[in-house]
C-alpha cells in the first residue's frame, strides 16, 4: 500500500480541486500523472446549458484488466447567508483538525482524498494497481440533468469494474458507513389557475378559490396514515431481501434520540420502533409537500381571493419505480378524481439504485474501510436521499458503493461546512486498499 504522506499534502491537494468549469480542472489531475480532459455535449437546445464533465484516467502497467472509477462533482451549494460563516466561505481555512469552506465535505474533500490516494501510489511505486478513472460532473447539486446523456455518449470510455461514489458517511463514533444505494426522486409542480386576477374575498361565494382546489387535490394523494393512495403506485416496487433485512437490523438507529433531535413525539405513518424506522428510511416511498404558494402571505390582513395556487411535491422512489411511469400514474389519478384542470409539471426525476450487498466489490470496500478506519463498518442498504447513482449503475453495469470522509455532522449545505483532516487521511488510505484489492482480484 502506498503511504499517505501527511496532512499538508492532503490540504495542498484539496486546494487544487477548485470548483471550475474549464480546462483548469484537468491541470489538477494531470499534475498527479493522469491523462485528463474536459468533455462537452454537442450544442443543442437541450444541452446548451450543460456544464462540462471533467474526465481523467491512468492505465495500470501491472494490471490493466481491472478498472476503478471515482464518481464526484465539482459544483457546490450556494454559500449564502455569508454573515453566518465564521471563516470566509471559499478560502478553505484550517483550524485544528477541520478545514472550513463551502464544499469542504461536499464534494471537494472527497475528491481530494481520492486524488491523494492515486498520487501517493504513483509517487511510491510509479504505477497504480488497477486502471483508475475520474468522472467529475458539474451539476449534481441541481439534479445531474445532463449526466445520463454524457454516460450514453462516453459509455465505452467510462467502462469499469466498480464505482466509488462521491461520498461516504462516518458515524460520530468513527465507524465508516458503506452505502449500497440511493432512493429515486420525482419532483413535481402542481398549479391551479383561478380567476383572471386576484379578487376581493367577498366574491368567494361566486368564484372558486384555486387554493382550496389545490388542497382538495393534495388530500386525495395520501391518507391520514401517510399511505400514498395513487392507484398502482407500489405495483412494481422491489421488496427487501432476507439479507437486506439482516443488514438493516445491524444498522444503528436510536428512535428516541431522533425524536428528541427534531422535537417530535411520534413518527409519521404509524411507524414504530427502530427496525421499522430503518426500513422506511431505506425503502419506503414518500409523498412530501415541499412548498405551497397562493394569495397573500405577508404580515397583517389582506382579504384577497388568489388567482393562482401552486404546490411543489417531491416523491421519493424505491427500486422498481420508473419516474415516467409514476408521473403518468399521478396524471391519471388527478383526472380520475376530477382534477384534470390542474397543471402538473415534472421538474426533476431520478430512479432509485441499489447494489447487491453480496457483490464481491462490496466485500472489497468493506474490508478496506475496516482496515483503514480501524472500526467495524456499518452497511447501509440504501441512503434515504437521492443522487444520480441509477444513471451511472444503469449505463456502466458496475456496482456503485459509497465510502468516504463525510462526518455525519459536517454541516453540509450549511454555513461553516467543514471536513475533518483525520477522516480525509483515513479515506485516502481506504482508497489505496480498494485499488490494491481490485487489482489483485481475479475475474
Amino acid at each position: 500500500e502506498a503511504a499517505v504522506r501527511g496532512e499538508e499534502q492532503i490540504l495542498q491537494m484539496k486546494k487544487k480541486v477548485e470548483c471550475t468549469k474549464d480546462a483548469k480542472a484537468t491541470t489538477k489531475l494531470a499534475d498527479i500523472g493522469l491523462e485528463s480532459s474536459v468533455l462537452h455535449l454537442k450544442k443543442s437546445a437541450q444541452s446548451s446549458s450543460a456544464p462540462p464533465l471533467v474526465y481523467a484516467e491512468i492505465r495500470s502497467k501491472s494490471n490493466p484488466s481491472k478498472t476503478l472509477l471515482f464518481y464526484n462533482h465539482y459544483d457546490v451549494q450556494p454559500a449564502e447567508p455569508f454573515d453566518l460563516w465564521t471563516y470566509p466561505a471559499f478560502e478553505g481555512v484550517r483550524r485544528g483538525n477541520k478545514v472550513y469552506g463551502r464544499g469542504a465535505t461536499d464534494d471537494k474533500g472527497e475528491i481530494a482524498s481520492r486524488m491523494h490516494a492515486v498520487a501517493s501510489y504513483i509517487q511510491e511505486t510509479g504505477d497504480v494497481p488497477c486502471n483508475i478513472k475520474f468522472l467529475i460532473e458539474g451539476e449534481e447539486e441541481v439534479g445531474s440533468l445532463h449526466l445520463p446523456k454524457y454516460l450514453s455518449i462516453y459509455k465505452k470510455q467510462l467502462a469499469c469494474d466498480g464505482v466509488i461514489w462521491e461520498f461516504g458517511y462516518v458515524s460520530p463514533d468513527g465507524r465508516p458507513i458503506i452505502g449500497l444505494g440511493m432512493k429515486g426522486l420525482m419532483f413535481v409542480e402542481l398549479e391551479v389557475q383561478g380567476p383572471l386576477r386576484d379578487a376581493h374575498s367577498s366574491l368567494a361565494v361566486l368564484i372558486e378559490n384555486p387554493a382550496w382546489r389545490l388542497v382538495g387535490a393534495l388530500s386525495t394523494m395520501r391518507n391520514s396514515d401517510g399511505v400514498i393512495t395513487i392507484k398502482g403506485w407500489n405495483d412494481h416496487t422491489v421488496d427487501f431481501t432476507a439479507h437486506d433485512l439482516k443488514l438493516l437490523r445491524g444498522e444503528p438507529f436510536d428512535d428516541a434520540m431522533f425524536k428528541k433531535e427534531f422535537k417530535i413525539k411520534k413518527f409519521a405513518s404509524g411507524i414504530r420502533g427502530n427496525l421499522e424506522a430503518k426500513k422506511a428510511l431505506a425503502g419506503y416511498p414518500t409523498c412530501n409537500i415541499a412548498g405551497i404558494t397562493s394569495g397573500y402571505t405577508g404580515s397583517g390582513a389582506k382579504t384577497v381571493l388568489p388567482a393562482k395556487a401552486t404546490a411543489k411535491i417531491d416523491f421519493r422512489l424505491v427500486p422498481g419505480m420508473d419516474p415516467k411511469h409514476q408521473f403518468n400514474l399521478l396524471l391519471k389519478h388527478l383526472k380520475s378524481h376530477g382534477y384534470s384542470d390542474i397543471r402538473a409539471r415534472m421538474i426533476h426525476k431520478e430512479a432509485a439504485a441499489r447494489t447487491d450487498p453480496l457483490d464481491p466489490f462490496v466485500a472489497n470496500v468493506t474490508e478496506s474501510a475496516f482496515q483503514s478506519f480501524c472500526a467495524k463498518p456499518i452497511i447501509n442498504v440504501s441512503n434515504a436521499g437521492t443522487g444520480p447513482m441509477h444513471a451511472v449503475y444503469d449505463a456502466l453495469k458496475a456496482p456503485c458503493v459509497s465510502v468516504g470522509s463525510t462526518y455525519l455532522y459536517s454541516r453540509m449545505h450549511s454555513p461553516n461546512e467543514f471536513a475533518r483532516v483525520d477522516l480525509l487521511k483515513k479515506t485516502a488510505r481506504c482508497m489505496c486498499r480498494i485499488m490494491t484489492t481490485l487489482g489483485n482480484s481475479v475475474n
